[in-house]
């Protein structure tokens, strides 16, 4: 870890019990691979916004050595990737070793650079043969998923110790067979039901498959938990379908994966899993709050927004973290947190009000990851939407440090945020506001 510089300026409040870094998916960076599920459907007309495929993305499967030294420059002390199951097992059973060859050489660099990796297993996507098979709505899913951890910790894992099973299985499983966002796009509740109970049962197998391999590794998944607050806290109806929608989108699959106790709703308790602790971090992707009146989204009026839409509340963190610390106790990950800014008017405030909000927790927050480093390929929003704290001309693939980039990296190296970087960076930005 880079040492911290003694402010000159005075700490408006500390991160020095934070190891702060950046996280990133392996398609939605690499680009170059066609034989994955996400590529299949960008292909079709109209599944994504702006009509791109993840092909060209940023480019970093031949550009990491650059991406690399940005990280180190910046004093990035953790960075959280995903390697690519397609190109790891292109056909089923078939294993390239110039995939794990080629990971094994971007891993060592990031050690070398001083930047201790974080490694997800799954990230939304996955080979076309996997996603002909029914991807994880196929009682073989999770036997195969295990058979992928295998290759990839007893090949990675001298360089690795922490892992990331499964990315938000909540948001793959209503995505792909809810709401037509992602592959499949096929609307059937049977299938969100059992997508969801076979990646809880992949990660609890994962999980102590991991240990087996490496007794000293440190796993979890990484949740993604949002607040859900009713449109109008005096309507009944609306506080009701708060806590159902809670509930279904998010508590039950936490008791499923962090503890291994699986709800009727998830289908009978799985022969294969053991009541008990599944984790060894609490990861927590965070974005956003929904205002709810019934089981669809929504935002509430005249609050702050980004490019997308969504609400900025970063109270939020603090409070999905404290409810999921409650049941389950354990240190606290942020696994993403970040905002769609093109203009990178808001991004250093919103990043300065996540990290205020951690800091005066009194939660066991250890790691920080901001999503994400380099605008990347947005799933079926494309390229539009900009995430980075470097900025990216995808036609020349060039990289741009942001103004919210050079803050982020003065927390890291002043140990918090100090009155200078605060009155450079972020004094003067402002939310904008919804309708």
């Amino acid at each position: 870890m880079p040492e911290t510089v003694m402010p000159a300026s005075p700490l408006l409040f500390s991160t020095r019990d934070l190891l702060i870094g950046v996280a990133t998916a392996a398609l939605q960076i690499e680009g170059g691979d066609r034989n994955n599920n996400w590529y299949d459907w960008a292909s079709l007309p109209g599944t994504i916004a702006d009509g791109s495929t993840p092909l060209r993305a940023t480019d970093h499967w031949q550009r990491w050595r650059e991406d690399t030294a940005l990280m180190a420059d910046l004093g990035l002390q953790t960075y959280r990737m995903s390697v690519e199951w397609s190109r790891i097992e292109p056909r089923p059973g078939e294993v390239d070793q110039a995939a794990l060859a080629h990971y094994r050489e971007e891993l060592s660099a990031i050690r070398e650079a001083g930047i201790v990796p974080l490694v997800t297993l799954h990230h939304f996507s996955h080979p076309s043969w996997f996603q002909g098979l029914g991807a994880f709505t196929s009682p073989a899913s999770p036997e195969l998923f295990l058979r992928l951890t295998e290759v990839v910790v007893g090949t990675l894992g001298d360089l690795v110790t922490d892992w990331v099973t499964i990315n938000e299985p909540n948001v793959y499983a209503v995505q792909a067979h809810l709401y037509s966002q992602a592959p499949p796009a096929r609307h059937s509740w049977p299938a969100v039901r059992s997508t969801l109970r076979h990646m809880a049962i992949a990660h609890c197998r994962a999980y102590h498959r991991i240990h087996e391999l490496q007794p000293e590794a440190r796993v979890g998944f990484a949740h993604h938990a949002r607040v859900f607050a009713p449109l109008h806290p005096g309507n009944p109806f609306h506080r009701a379908s708060s806590a159902l929608g809670r509930a279904l989108f998010q508590d039950l699959l936490a008791d499923a994966m962090l503890g291994g106790r699986f709800s009727r709703l998830l289908g009978r308790q799985p022969a294969e899993v053991t009541p008990g602790p599944h984790y060894d971090y609490l990861g927590l992707n965070y974005y956003s709050r929904s205002a709810v009146r019934g089981l669809a989204d929504g935002t509430f009026p005249g609050v702050p927004v980004n490019d997308l839409g969504w609400e900025i509340y970063p109270d939020g963190l603090v409070e999905v973290a404290r409810d999921l610390y409650r049941r389950y106790p354990g240190p606290i990950w942020v696994t993403e947190n970040g905002t769609a800014d093109a203009a990178d008017g808001f991004r250093a405030r919103f990043v300065h009000d996540h990290l205020r909000a951690i800091a005066g927790s009194g939660l066991p927050f250890e790691r920080y990851y901001h999503w994400c480093f380099v605008d990347n390929w947005e799933w079926a929003q494309g390229e539009r939407p900009r995430f980075g704290l470097v900025a990216l001309d995808y036609a020349m693939q060039q990289r741009t440090v942001r103004d919210s980039g050079r803050f982020l990296s003065q927390v890291i190296a002043e140990g918090g945020v100090t009155r200078a970087s605060h009155d450079e960076f972020v004094a003067a930005q402002t939310y904008p506001l919804g309708p």
